[in-house]
């Protein structure tokens, strides 16, 4: 029988014009930049949509980046996102080396951000396993069986696929960006599939139609949650989320942010006695992270600057505050802010004063080092080298 004939390629887009309508739900909904940025959202989203819907499947699974390049949901600046389609029908295999990066973390769920379907991020479908708790050869090689069920006998290292659960995500998190080595991974199923078939028109129209409407569930889902942030928390106020928002023992600590030209916001919090890892990262008022490659937006416990008192304190500002932890916003006065303390003995809440940037130092302790524009420019050139070298893509 011969094929359909496909219409007009809009017919299968129109999704993509109806997640402008999203930009009511934003906190500017009449500002002409806001508008502009939530075209450049979209069109960010749709372009990460081939990856998710057209390059694997879960008979013939293959890594795709999720959201290292394109920014959308606010990645970690720190960590280099993998993704496959998985089943519980199936057996995988994932094999490779460890590198030397901070960790490595391994989870399946149902779903993902724009998905059509429920997102069930770490609920009942959910299971994950960090690189402490692998068996690694002296070597740093390493292999993880994933199944519905561990099969008997199997004293190797092993992650569930439970019922439901459409998606395997690892993270390559680093922490010193330019000085770590990342891990080099595969995917394999085990089980016996036909050749990887060539897709029928039904189904390449109906993963077009899942790209264009893929951007409009998203900013639902990225609208919804940094609003709720807000409604509960209000302007420049921390609330600790409740643990396992993506990973099960990592818990965030977000907020609201919102300065003028000529002020600056102080970040100050305690920090936990063990804590294996933790960070700091500005994100755009549409749950994006804000330019991190070639803007200091971002920090972490390796980088930080670290206070006498033990306390760490980092300045938000438009402009270069002279200080070591600058959180550069990009241009934007308002946007979200996220701390992660990962598997750490507390969870201290942050607290931001905004002050005038002229009175600064006044709002510092004393000692607070000055850093020079000499200074930045090394820091920013070593930041650009160490993430243009970890693969992104």
């Amino acid at each position: 029988m011969q094929p359909q004939q496909p219409g007009p390629l809009s017919e299968y887009l129109a999704d993509l014009e109806g997640a402008v309508a999203h930009i009511a739900k934003t906190w500017r909904p009449d500002d002409p930049e806001y508008r502009a940025d939530v075209y450049r959202q979209i069109v960010m989203q749709f372009s990460y949509g081939y990856f998710a819907f057209f390059h694997a499947s879960a008979e013939h699974p293959d890594w795709a980046p999720l959201w290292n390049p394109v920014y959308t949901l606010q990645p970690n600046p720190d960590d280099i996102y993998l993704q496959s389609p998985v089943s519980p029908a199936y057996r995988y295999r994932v094999s490779g080396t460890r590198g030397t990066v901070k960790m490595i973390t391994f989870n399946t769920q149902m779903n993902n951000a724009g998905y059509p379907g429920p997102v069930d991020m770490t609920g009942e479908h959910y299971s994950d396993l960090d690189d402490r708790q692998l068996t690694i050869a002296p070597d740093g090689s390493f292999e993880i069986l994933l199944s519905a069920e561990r099969p008997e006998g199997h004293a190797g290292n092993w992650l569930q696929i439970k019922p439901g659960a459409t998606l395997l995500m690892v993270r390559k998190r680093s922490y010193d960006w330019a000085g770590e080595v990342d891990p080099v991974l595969s995917i394999e199923n085990l089980d016996p599939v036909p050749p990887k078939p060539r897709l029928s028109v039904e189904e390449i129209l109906e993963r077009i139609r899942h790209m264009a409407a893929m951007p409009g569930r998203a900013q639902e889902l990225f609208f919804g949650m940094q609003n709720q942030i807000r409604s509960s928390a209000g302007i420049n106020v921390f609330q600790p989320a409740p643990i396992g928002g993506a990973l099960s023992r990592q818990i965030y600590v977000p907020a609201v942010f919102e300065f003028d030209p000529g002020e600056a916001l102080v970040l100050e919090t305690e920090l936990p006695e063990t804590r294996p890892y933790w960070n700091f990262q500005l994100n755009d008022p549409y749950y994006n992270a804000v330019e991190y490659v070639y803007r200091t937006s971002s920090t972490n416990g390796h980088f930080a600057h670290i206070g006498g008192d033990g306390k760490f304190r980092a300045v938000i500002a438009l402009d270069d505050p002279g200080v070591p932890n600058w959180l550069d916003p990009a241009g934007f006065l308002q946007g979200t802010i996220y701390g992660r303390w990962y598997d750490c003995d507390s969870c201290p809440t942050p607290t931001l004063t905004r002050v005038p940037l002229n009175e600064l130092r006044a709002h510092l302790p004393p000692e607070t080092p000055r850093f020079s524009p000499e200074q930045r420019a090394a820091q920013i050139s070593e930041r650009v080298r160490g993430a243009q070298r970890r693969r992104r893509w």
